[in-house]
C-alpha cells in the first residue's frame, strides 16, 4: 500500500468504511481471471477524484486499480447507499467522543419554479 493511499484512508477511516461497505464474493471460474483490486485502494483513488477535481480519465495510476474500475466501484457503492451509512457511522463515532461543534452547521436549500406549474 502506498503513503498516499494510507494518508487519503487512514486507518481509523479504513475500520469505519469497513463496517458499512458490504462484503464482496470473489469468485473466479477455475482460478482464472484478475484479483479483485482492494477496497481500500478504491477508496482513496475516489476520495482523490472527489478531493483533487480530476476526472475519473485522469486518476493517477499510483492507485493501483485503472479508472473504469474505481468507477463501478464508486457506481456500486452508491447504489448500495454505503456513502449514507459511511456519513452516519462517522457523525455516530464524533458525537460519541463530543467531538461535533454543531455552532458551525449550515443547512441550504435551493428553490426552482415548477415549469408549466409543475406537470
Amino acid at each position: 500500500m502506498t503513503d498516499l493511499v494510507e494518508r487519503l484512508v487512514p486507518d481509523e477511516l479504513w475500520v469505519l468504511f469497513r463496517r458499512v461497505v458490504p462484503p464482496t464474493e470473489v469468485k473466479r471460474p477455475q482460478g482464472g481471471g484478475r484479483r479483485r483490486a482492494g477496497d481500500r485502494e478504491v477508496l482513496a483513488a475516489i476520495i482523490f477524484v472527489a478531493t483533487s477535481g480530476c476526472t475519473w480519465r485522469q486518476l493517477p495510476p499510483v492507485f493501483g486499480p485503472p479508472w473504469p474500475t474505481v468507477y463501478r466501484r464508486f457506481a456500486q457503492w452508491s447504489r448500495d447507499r454505503v456513502w449514507a451509512r459511511l456519513y452516519r457511522v462517522i457523525f455516530d463515532e464524533l458525537g460519541a467522543r463530543g467531538e461535533l461543534d454543531w455552532s458551525r452547521c449550515a443547512i441550504d436549500s435551493v428553490s426552482v419554479r415548477a415549469a408549466k406549474g409543475g406537470h
